[in-house]
């Protein structure tokens, strides 16, 4: 096996030669090519789901290039040292193991003694217990009440990726079995009214509160973990005891862990980013809870059926690799600074936002792996609302805008409550999918107009992921994709994906701010008293 080197994009020569290749003129390759309307511009994601390409500016020239790109960019090769535990975050120099926490990939992985796939399985099975157990009844509230609901109490990775995956099965678990065993809320911001509006709809006695903290010193997760529980104690219900109706996701180390005041807790360990987190506790303990256990392990399952089909050495085969790379094309070939995310599926209205922190927290760095300054662009602006409402918003700027804006589509053929009705000739799901359709032309085909202001140029790239129906299967396969594709795109620019220095600096000042401490001279202190802080 070939040693693996981390070279910088602008020395490799394929990324030359990619730059000096012939533009593909998205219009006419769409009118010309009969490959692209049978579907042979597409990539399996797993049994079920697909990534088309077929309106995106690429050709066979270009992605020939492209997988001598990843070839000598050694991607795969990246791939695997990070599943065998080589340490892929070198700016906290610790293994990258999300991929551990939904199946046995690299599972001979051991850190202090202990084979981590097994402690990642263990925690599942606990939380499985656990859910089972309040279910049942046989965990109650500190009144005797059995528990109703359960709110989430984190922020960032800890809220971001469990609240998008609640919504996205919320409709299809009811609809499937009938009921909810636990209704699920979240408080995330610092901001207090955040908290009180949570709180001002639940009944003390019968609400359950995750608390989730890696390190365990989170600021606002810390600060809205008081403010419920001082809620909780201004209730005055007899009998109430606050701490006994939270349970804890953090660290072994933390502050948090093994304290006999939780009702509960549950591990993570440094090697789970918070943004790669949602297969993890920290979305387990609120799924398991709101949905059951078997919801959960379809999740997990379908999560690592996509890792698996991503060790595919042929680009045309490997979807992840494939959309890391056109990604690439389109940022440092294109010039294209965004790309939205555009599902069309009420249920993934939150996955846009968590794909947002996922791809621009591990992205949005200026220095490769190594500390050293960039010469080129590296992660793009990512944003994204469901359709068809996007198209009543900033599909406008998208359509008729200064800027060519790529575009990833999510569609579905059947809905996941399939209550429908026919409404002038067709149903609400068929007119979904007819406006998802329709966009995909528009923005690729465009239309010529004598009147400038009607004319549309065409030329906007996009791809389709598609499937039958989101079922949790369907979103673990989803949610891998999309962290797949980022740390491709990673090792590509060669930086490090698994840090977050960019959002420490705030925390730090506010700290200073805080305590009266930062310096900034009068300018610091005109705000301080334009805010009241």
């Amino acid at each position: 096996m070939s040693t693996v080197a981390y070279e910088n994009l602008d020395k490799l020569k394929s990324f030359a030669e990619l730059k000096r290749a012939a533009r593909v003129e998205l219009r006419s390759v769409l009118e010309s090519d009969a490959d692209r309307r049978v579907g042979a511009y597409s990539a399996p994601i797993t049994t079920g789901m697909a990534f088309n390409y077929a309106a995106k500016a690429v050709d066979d020239t270009s992605l020939g290039l492209m997988h001598r790109l990843a070839e000598e960019a050694q991607l795969l090769e990246k791939y695997w040292a990070l599943l065998n535990g080589e340490v892929m975050n070198t700016g906290e120099q610790r293994m990258v193991l999300h991929h551990l926490t939904r199946g046995k990939i690299g599972e001979g992985i051991t850190a202090n003694g202990r084979r981590l796939q097994q402690f990642y399985r263990e925690q599942h099975e606990r939380v499985f217990a656990f859910a089972e157990r309040v279910h049942t009844g046989e965990i109650a509230g500190s009144t005797g009440k059995q528990f109703e609901t359960v709110v989430q109490i984190g922020i960032g990775g800890s809220d971001l990726g469990p609240r998008a995956m609640f919504h996205a099965l919320e409709n299809i678990v009811v609809h499937n079995y009938g009921e909810q065993p636990l209704q699920a809320r979240f408080i995330s911001n610092v901001d207090p009214d955040d908290a009180a509006a949570v709180l001002a709809k639940l009944n003390p006695e019968t609400t359950l509160f995750v608390l989730v903290s890696k390190s365990g010193t989170t600021q606002e997760t810390l600060t809205n973990e008081a403010f419920v529980l001082d809620a909780l104690e201004q209730s005055s219900i007899p009998g109430l005891q606050p701490r006994k109706h939270v349970v804890a996701v953090t660290s072994e180390t933390s502050p948090l862990a093994n304290s006999s005041e939780y009702l509960d807790a549950f591990y993570i360990d440094d090697y789970i980013g918070g943004r790669y987190s949602s297969t993890s506790p920290v979305g387990s303990v609120v799924l398991s809870l709101a949905f059951g256990p078997s919801i959960v392990q379809q999740f997990l399952d379908g999560a690592h059926a996509a890792d698996q089909a991503t060790f595919d050495s042929s680009i045309d085969h490997n979807a992840a690799l494939l959309d890391a790379l056109i990604g690439i094309y389109e940022r440092n070939v294109l010039g294209c600074s965004a790309t939205a995310v555009l599902p069309y599926s009420q249920a993934l209205s939150r996955f846009p936002a968590h794909l947002q922190q996922l791809d621009m927290e591990s992205n949005g760095k200026r220095v490769n792996r190594f500390g050293q300054p960039l010469n080129y662009h590296t992660g793009p602006l990512v944003f994204g609302e469901p359709g068809t409402n996007g198209q009543h918003s900033f599909y406008q700027l998208l359509h008729q805008g200064t800027d060519i804006i790529p575009m990833q589509f999510i569609g579905f053929r059947r809905s996941q409550l399939q209550q429908d009705l026919e409404f002038e000739g067709s149903s609400s799901q068929r007119k979904l999918n007819a406006n998802l359709v329709a966009q995909i032309v528009a923005f690729a085909v465009g239309q010529d107009h004598e009147d400038a202001n009607k004319a549309f140029p065409g030329a906007r790239p996009s791809s389709l992921i598609h499937a039958d129906r989101l079922t949790p299967q369907a979103l673990g396969a989803l949610l891998s994709h999309f962290e797949n594709k980022v740390m491709f795109q990673g090792f590509v620019w060669n930086i490090n994906s698994f840090d977050q220095e960019g959002v420490q600096l705030g925390k730090i000042l506010t700290k200073r701010i805080l305590s009266q401490e930062a310096g900034g001279g009068a300018a610091i202190e005109a705000l301080r008293r334009l805010l009241a802080v």
